[in-house]
C-alpha cells in the first residue's frame, strides 16, 4: 500500500471498476486469541454490511480510496499496534500520526472511515472500534479490487495516543533495502515471506515522486540512474518526476501500470522486469533471498492471493487493544 509498502505508499485514482471475480478465503485459525471472526454478531449484527457498503460505494467512485484504505490498515498496525491512532486529528498540544510526512498529504480514506463511523453510530452506539473500522475497511477494499474475501476477527479497541514523531520510528521507507525491510517487519512479528506478500498491494494507488526520483537522477557516482531499472520504463517516469521540480510539487504516478485498479500478482510480474518504482520494490527482485518468492508469487496468481488475506489477518493483529484497555470512540478523530 504512496511511499512505503503499503508503503505502503498509495492511493488515488478514480477510473472505472472491470467486473471483478470473487474467490472467498477461509481462515478458521485465530492470529489472536483476543479477536475473533463475528465479534459484533450479538451486539451489532449488521457491522459489518454498514461498513461493507459504505466502501464499495466509495470505491466505486474513487478506486484510488481502496488502496487508500488498504495502507491505512498497514500505517495503524505498524505504530502503535492496530488501535486506530492514525484516525486522531492533532490538538493545539499534541501534533498527531496524521501530520508526519508518511501520512500527509498521501494519507487518503479518512471520510469512508467517518461515514462508517457515523452509520454505525445510529445504528449500534459505542459498541464498534474505529480500529476495527480500519480493519474491515481495508477487507472490503481487497475484495472490491481484487475479489480477495478473509473473515476479518474483530475485538480491537482504540488507543488513546497518536504522536507525530512515531511512524518516523515504525513505517519502513522507500529507500529501504531487503535486510532493513526484514527486520523492520521482524520487530512486529512478520516474517520475511509475510513482506513480500504484504507488499503486493503496490499493485494498486500511486505513488509520489520524491519517493524514487533518487533512482532516476542521482542513484551513485557510477550510475546517476539506477540500473535494475528498466531505462524505458525510467523515460517515462521522467517525463512524469521532473529534476527541477519546485519544491511544492510532487507529482504523481501510478503503482502499476498494467492494471491500476486491480489488486492481483502484476506487482511481482512487474518486479521481474524492472518496472519497480522504489526501492523497496526493487529490492525484492534483486535479492537473492526473496527473489524466488517474486518468481512464484508473479506466476501464482491464487497462491498469491490466499497467502495475502491471511498475512493481512495476522498484521491485524499487531499489538492490539482488548477487553478493557483503550476505549470504543464516539468519534473516530478525537478521543472520548
Amino acid at each position: 500500500m504512496s511511499s512505503s509498502f503499503f508503503s505502503m505508499l498509495f492511493l488515488f485514482l478514480a477510473m472505472t471498476l472491470a467486473c471483478m471475480c470473487t474467490s472467498t478465503i477461509s481462515l478458521s485459525s485465530s492470529s489472536s486469541s483476543s479477536l475473533m471472526v463475528g465479534f459484533y454478531q450479538q451486539t451489532c449484527p449488521s457491522a459489518e454490511e454498514i461498513v461493507r457498503n459504505v466502501v464499495n460505494n466509495a470505491v466505486t467512485r474513487n478506486p484510488g480510496l481502496g488502496a487508500g484504505l488498504i495502507r491505512m490498515h498497514f500505517h495503524d498496525c505498524f505504530v502503535r499496534g492496530c488501535d486506530a491512532s492514525i484516525l486522531l486529528d492533532s490538538t493545539l498540544e499534541n501534533p498527531s500520526e496524521k501530520e508526519n510526512i508518511a501520512n500527509n498529504p498521501s494519507m487518503r480514506g479518512y471520510e469512508v472511515i467517518d461515514e462508517a463511523k457515523k452509520q454505525l453510530e445510529a445504528q449500534c452506539p459505542q459498541v464498534v472500534s474505529c480500529a476495527d473500522i480500519i480493519a474491515f475497511a481495508a477487507r472490503d477494499s481487497a475484495s472490491k479490487l481484487g475479489g480477495i474475501n478473509y473473515g476479518v476477527e474483530s475485538g480491537r479497541r482504540d488507543g488513546r495516543v497518536s504522536l507525530k514523531d512515531d511512524p518516523t520510528q515504525n513505517l519502513p521507507p522507500p529507500f529501504f533495502n531487503l535486510n532493513q525491510l526484514k527486520e523492520n517487519f521482524e520487530r512486529k512479528g512478520l516474517s520475511l515471506e509475510e513482506m513480500v506478500i504484504l507488499s503486493g498491494a503496490h499493485s494498486i494507488g500511486v505513488s509520489h515522486c520524491s519517493s524514487f526520483t533518487q533512482r532516476l537522477y542521482s542513484f551513485n557516482a557510477t550510475h546517476p540512474q539506477d540500473p535494475s531499472m528498466d531505462p524505458r520504463f525510467a523515460s517515462m517516469l521522467k517525463s512524469k518526476c521532473l529534476n527541477n521540480s519546485p519544491n511544492n510539487v510532487d507529482p504523481t504516478v501510478l503503482q502499476d501500470f498494467v492494471t491500476p485498479n486491480r489488486l492481483d500478482n502484476k506487482y511481482y510480474q512487474n518486479l521481474q522486469n524492472k518496472r519497480g518504482l522504489l526501492t523497496s520494490d526493487q529490492t525484492l527482485v534483486t535479492s537473492p533471498e526473496t527473489a524466488n518468492m517474486v518468481r512464484n508469487y508473479g506466476g501464482r496468481s491464487s497462491d498469491w492471493a490466499n497467502k495475502f488475506a491471511k498475512a493481512m489477518v495476522h498484521m491485524g493483529s499487531i499489538e492490539v487493544l482488548t477487553g478493557i484497555e483503550g476505549e470504543i470512540r464516539k468519534n473516530c478523530r478525537i478521543v472520548n
